[in-house]
């Protein structure tokens, strides 16, 4: 381990350029600074300061170390405040784990409730459910936002809630969505490129068999984890796409995206999954509460 009371030492001489100076400065016998830079030296297998008359000079080793100290030093020296800052506003965090599959627009939109909350520190995991899982168990994550409710774990009591239940519909560009395929849907689907949550999703499933028994088999442009992505491509004109209207029934279409026909039959379930001690946080209070009574 580096001692860096000797490297503030060193720090001190290299800024005074000498070790009378930066012993006068620290209050100490100019033996006691000089010993201890040495032992610095010793520590690191380089000499740092060479003599330069009746002054000290940095070595190239010592040029080196002395920009990394001087970077140690100067954020060292702002972590009273920020300590000070943050004991006076104490920050509200939230560690969400949200399944990769999963419709992240419909997942901001069940944390928009939240978002207003003074102070909100929120944190954000992508990851597979059974990775997320495991951070849940390790207290490291305060709820796992999911598509399918949790599997019993013998070793870590939890709690699962499904906190909506939300029809699909198909949305695509202008250029795709027109009057005939709109009137065609949604074997109009068949003449166009379609992109599709990959097999990750919970939701890939029940579209497969949704195309099924309509007798579908349209040109899969592009298949995305993130939902935001692919309405990213799809407004640029890629594909249409299916969509949580959770995600989207808010605001209307994003920007550039047209409604092309509802997906009957299809939901897209999310569930929350937490520790039972969890339910004490008061943001994950408010999350189970707005869910319960939607407006």
């Amino acid at each position: 381990m580096l001692n860096y009371r000797h490297l503030y030492y060193f720090w001190m001489v290299a800024r005074e350029g000498g070790f009378a100076r930066a012993a006068e400065r620290l209050d100490m016998a100019v033996q006691t600074v000089s010993a201890q830079v040495r032992e610095l030296e010793r520590a690191l297998g380089h000499q740092l300061l060479r003599p330069a008359g009746r002054t000290v000079a940095l070595t190239d080793a010592g040029r080196a170390a002395f920009a990394r100290a001087d970077e140690i030093f100067r954020i060292g020296s702002s972590l009273p405040q920020a300590v000070r800052e943050a004991a006076s506003r104490p920050a509200l965090r939230l560690a969400v784990g949200l399944s990769d599959g999963l419709s992240k627009l419909a997942a901001h939109a069940l944390l928009q409730p939240l978002l207003d909350a003074p102070d909100l520190h929120l944190v954000c995991h992508e990851g597979e459910p059974a990775a997320l899982l495991a951070e849940l168990a390790l207290h490291r994550l305060d709820l796992v936002l999911t598509g399918q409710p949790a599997t019993p774990l013998p070793t870590f009591a939890v709690d699962s809630e499904r906190l909506a239940s939300s029809p699909v519909d198909w949305y695509g560009p202008a250029t795709l969505v027109t009057p005939d395929a709109r009137r065609g849907f949604p074997h109009a689907l068949q003449g166009l490129p379609v992109l599709l949550p990959t097999a990750h999703s919970p939701l890939r499933p029940l579209l497969d068999r949704w195309l099924d028994e309509h007798g579908l088999c349209p040109r899969v442009a592009g298949e995305f984890e993130d939902s935001a992505l692919m309405a990213v491509f799809a407004a640029r004109g890629l594909g249409v796409f299916p969509a949580s209207r959770l995600g989207l029934d808010s605001d209307g279409p994003l920007p550039g995206l047209l409604p092309l026909g509802a997906c009957a039959g299809v939901r897209e379930d999310i569930h929350a999954i937490l520790s039972r001690r969890m339910r004490q946080h008061p943001l994950v209070q408010r999350l189970l509460q707005h869910a319960a009574s939607p407006p």
